[in-house]
Order: C-alpha cells, then sequence, then structure tokens
C-alpha cells in the first residue's frame, strides 16, 4: 500500500545540489553527503545522520542533505572565525527492510493494511535503525577519512516519522550523538500504538473490559515486545509501560525513585539537545501521543525541576494544521537548530515548547 511522502512538499524548490559519495559499510549502502565542500583548512566535521519514514528510501533525505549543507556553508562563508568551526556531512542509508535491505514488503505494513504483526515490526524496524546508526557511525572515519586528515567530532540525528522514532532511540542509547531532530515521531511507542490499535478496531484491544486494557501482554503486542520497550523505548525506559495510565505523566518521582531516575537520565541524556516538531493535525502519529512524555520530560530538566542539573535542552514546537509531513517551515526550524547546536556562539537553548 503506498503512503504520501512526509516531505512531498518540503521542498518548493529543489534545493542547490552538494557532492555525494556512497559507500558500502557493513553490508549497507551509506550515502555521503558534502565531502568535496569541506574547506581545505578544516580539520573538525560534524556528521548529520539522517533518517527515513516508513514505505520511503534514503533517496528521499537528499534535499534534507543538501539544504542543512548549503545553510551551513554559506553561514561559514560570513564568519571571521571559519577555522574555529566544524565542517559539515550528511548521512542516509536505507533503514531495515525497506529500499535496498527490503526483505517482505508486508512487515512494513500496518495492522489495517494487513500486517498482524505490524507492532513488533515497527519497533525492531526502527530499534535496528537506531543500532545500524551506532555501527556505521563507528566504521564512517575509516572509509571517507582514511588518513586521519580530519575528524568527526560531533554526530546529531535527524529523523522523520518511523525515522524520527529511531531517531528517539537514538539520542537517548548512543553517547556520541549529541542533538537530535525528531520530526513527526514519537518517544511512546505504548502510547502511540495502543491508540492505533483502537483506531484499528483489533480485537485484542476493544473486546477487553475497558478496551485496551488487555491489549498489552496480547498476541498484537506481545510481553516480549513490551520487555523490549521498557528497555529502550523513552517513556518505556523512564517510566515502565503501563495500560491507559495517565498519572504517572503528571506525578514528580518519588524522592527514592528520583534516586534511580536521575543516574539513568544522566547516562542517556545529560547535556544533550533536542528538537521534536510535531504536526497539530497528524493523524498517523498524532501529537498528543507524545505530548504527555514531553511534559514529564520538560518538566524533570525545567530550572526547578527535579533533574535540572541534567543540562538537557528540550525545545518542542507543534505546528498548527500541519498533518503527518515534514513542513517548509518545520526544515527552517530544524536548520536553525542543527546551526546553533554547531556555532559555539549561537546562544545557549533553554527548554522551551511553542505551539
Amino acid at each position: 500500500m503506498s503512503t504520501p511522502n512526509p516531505l512531498e512538499k518540503t521542498h518548493a524548490q529543489s534545493p542547490s545540489s552538494v557532492s555525494k559519495k556512497t559507500y558500502v559499510i557493513a553490508g549497507i549502502l551509506t550515502t555521503v553527503y558534502g565531502l568535496d565542500e569541506l574547506s581545505e583548512g578544516t580539520q573538525n566535521v560534524a556528521c548529520l545522520w539522517l533518517l527515513h519514514p516508513r514505505l520511503q528510501t534514503q533517496a528521499c533525505m537528499q534535499p534534507v542533505a543538501f539544504s542543512a549543507i548549503n545553510h551551513w556553508n554559506q553561514r561559514m562563508k560570513h564568519r571571521q572565525d571559519v577555522g574555529h568551526l566544524q565542517g559539515l556531512i550528511a548521512v542516509s542509508f536505507d533503514q531495515r527492510n525497506h529500499g535496498s535491505r527490503e526483505i517482505d514488503p508486508l512487515a512494513n505494513e500496518s495492522w489495517k493494511s494487513g500486517n498482524k504483526k505490524h507492532a513488533q515490526d515497527m519497533f525492531s524496524t526502527f530499534h535496528g535503525t537506531s543500532l545500524d546508526t551506532s555501527q556505521l557511525l563507528t566504521y564512517l572515519p575509516s572509509y571517507i577519512f582514511p588518513r586521519s586528515e580530519r575528524f568527526i567530532t560531533t554526530n546529531l540525528v535527524l529523523g522523520i516519522s518511523l525515522g524520527g522514532h529511531a531517531a528517539w532511540h537514538c539520542i537517548f542509547h548512543e553517547p556520541r550523538i549529541t542533538a537530535a531532530v525528531v520530526i513527526i515521531g514519537c518517544p511512546d511507542y505504548t502510547r502511540l500504538m495502543s491508540d492505533r490499535a483502537r483506531k484499528s478496531k483489533l480485537k485484542t484491544y476493544s473486546q477487553s473490559s475497558p478496551p485496551g486494557s488487555a491489549f498489552l501482554g496480547s498476541v498484537d503486542f506481545p510481553s516480549s515486545l513490551v520487555e523490549a520497550i521498557e528497555k529502550y523505548d523513552p517513556a518505556g525506559l523512564c517510566l515502565g509501560v503501563s495500560s491507559g495510565s495517565e498519572t504517572v505523566y503528571d506525578q514528580d518521582p518519588s524522592p527514592e525513585r528520583q534516586q534511580v531516575l536521575k543516574p539513568l537520565l544522566s547516562h542517556h541524556l545529560g547535556s544533550k539537545r533536542i528538537m521534536n516538531l510535531a504536526g497539530g493535525a497528524d493523524k498517523l502519529v498524532p501529537y498528543v501521543q507524545s505530548e504527555p512524555f514531553l511534559r514529564w520530560l520538560k518538566r524533570a530538566i525545567s530550572p526547578h525541576g527535579w533533574f535540572q542539573e541534567g543540562r538537557v535542552a528540550l525545545e518542542d514546537i507543534v505546528f498548527d494544521g500541519v498533518g503527518h509531513e515534514m513542513s517548509p517551515d518545520m526544515l527552517k526550524e530544524a536548520i536553525r537548530f542543527i546551526e546553533e547546536c554547531l556555532d559555539p556562539e549561537s546562544k545557549s537553548m533553554n527548554a522551551s515548547s511553542k505551539i
């Protein structure tokens, strides 16, 4: 089943191209953008990892790579201290079971489209993508800078839809990635998929009293999947998996629980930056399914929060009237965020929320 490309309307016109080269790294076709544009005296390089949406391929991320690199290179041209700034490259690859790696097309589909293992397939795919990102991050320098003539000193990730889910995993679990742009993705897989099960009218959801009370641990959302979610999903890792409970999002952890969560969050998010961009009219990944966990996290990292010492920056912006897509304004915000992360003279970013 074809699904609209979330990037279909992102660019009013094609951005100017930059160089691209393809490498086979760990058996994965890996595209690297912007190598030829690095200035001769630049030794330190930032790498932007681009993770594509479900049912798409890495090719759809090319205009994002062009835009980000062109904007950054233009910015560097007008700086006097260009020698102190990093160059920027971007990397894309096909997610598991997509594009050059596709094995079973049905496994990429939803419950409504006939995939009975939608929950397992989607989580394992984007969790695998985050692991692939870490694998490629380790070996990329040996392919593109084999003489150690340059060094990758900063890693950022930008993911859209399925790639956005994966970007949450990357920022939580890969210590070398220090900033993430999540576009129409969700940090709370259980909440997202429980709502999707309701909309899909799954019997495992609807035929319980109250509806949904027996969904977790059912054949459509097995207990072993729940265990994986509690290890790797941001909300699952921090709050555990519960069936429909709202109170967990609105209560600060007990002092005892804070003693567990503080080192956990320090390890996974300490001093990192996150931008979350959502469509206010998104029906596939509704912001309402992300908002409770984001609200919990914002409260924790706020100036008077119980984890304020973690120095986590979270910028959360909802675009009114935008559906499941990356709008042109989302691209502008993403590029602004990337440039602020890379430019040491940019004003420090505090946790904020915009509607």
